[in-house]
């Protein structure tokens, strides 16, 4: 198969320790068919440098409509000289293809593939997906950095996701570049959770917002990639600390509307509250204030809700506390 002026061989399982040494090869996984019987394709970008090393694995887009991360992937690899690498640099710029091509979040059953991981062999169409996913491609790596952004009528800062307890986790997480650091083990079923009890060393990084590409985002993303590269000995070079250090925070929680109404969310994304500010307004559809909700603590806004119509129940804002 060719994509412009570069032949792309078609595999039906990734071999990392089969690419070609030197070089930056592409691959598109023939992982299920769609209802027509044709091949549904991932697509892979391995750098395998000259010398041994770890491997190393990007993902973005396990959520259809998250493209930033797509970006960073891509021009990572416009960087990658891998005749200066060691080891070996994995790139899935798009996990979940179905979603992707629908410009929706979750896979075209309706499942969300990271809440399902390692998936089933014998499964629903998700399951299947993600069980291929994960035993075709993902097994085979030492680190995972998952590209994410926030879901659909939200917001998010520049955070990391990870279990901050892990030393090796922790010394990634901080040089990402980020806003924050959320300490979150991860769910089980999810990719980095999966990841994570297979022995991989796993971190989520959400890099802003859906459906858009973000420029300054997708350049601090690239700077923590090239910092984990050079963390992990793949390369040489001087790691780029950020101008001010991350907030660290313990743990996080949603806060979610009592009411339904026209919703106002106050403060932006990373700026910190104070308990008993208010943080959002809701009004009727006359316009009246029928409830302020308040901070029930001090903390630091990770992201919030942008859609202003909101029923009962809606997420309004993520609210982390910080480490002490």
């Amino acid at each position: 198969m060719f994509t412009g002026q570069q032949q792309v061989r078609v595999i039906k399982k990734l071999e990392v320790e089969e690419v070609e040494k030197g070089q930056v090869s592409k691959f598109f996984l023939h992982i299920i068919s769609d209802g027509m019987g044709l091949p549904v394709y991932v697509p892979i970008m391995v750098a395998r440098g000259v010398q041994d090393g770890p491997i190393l694995g990007l993902t973005a887009a396990v959520h259809g409509n998250e493209l930033n991360g797509v970006s960073v992937i891509q021009r990572l690899f416009r960087d990658i000289d891998p005749l200066a690498l060691r080891g070996t640099i994995v790139g899935v710029p798009v996990v979940n293809i179905p979603g992707f091509l629908q410009m929706q979040r979750p896979f075209n059953d309706g499942n969300d593939l990271n809440r399902i991981m390692p998936g089933r062999e014998d499964g629903n169409s998700a399951e299947v997906y993600a069980h291929r996913l994960v035993t075709k491609i993902l097994y085979q790596f030492d680190y995972l950095i998952d590209l994410h952004t926030a879901s659909f009528g939200r917001i998010n800062s520049y955070y990391v996701r990870a279990n901050l307890n892990d030393p090796d986790v922790y010394e990634l997480a901080q040089i990402q570049n980020a806003q924050i650091l959320l300490h979150s083990p991860a769910p089980d079923a999810t990719v980095r959770g999966n990841l994570t009890e297979y022995g991989v060393k796993s971190l989520t990084l959400e890099v802003g917002d859906p459906n858009r590409f973000q420029r300054g985002l997708i350049r601090s993303g690239l700077v923590g990639l090239h910092n984990t590269i050079i963390q992990l000995g793949m390369e040489d070079g001087q790691i780029e600390n950020p101008e001010q250090k991350p907030i660290v925070c313990d743990h996080s929680y949603w806060i979610f509307s009592k009411k339904g109404g026209i919703l106002q969310v106050l403060p932006e994304v990373t700026e910190l509250v104070s308990k008993g500010q208010v943080i959002a307004i809701i009004r009727n559809i006359f316009g009246e204030v029928i409830q302020e909700i308040e901070a029930p603590e001090d903390g630091v806004v990770i992201g919030k809700h942008v859609q202003p119509v909101a029923q009962t129940g809606t997420r309004i804002l993520h609210l982390g506390i910080i480490k002490n």
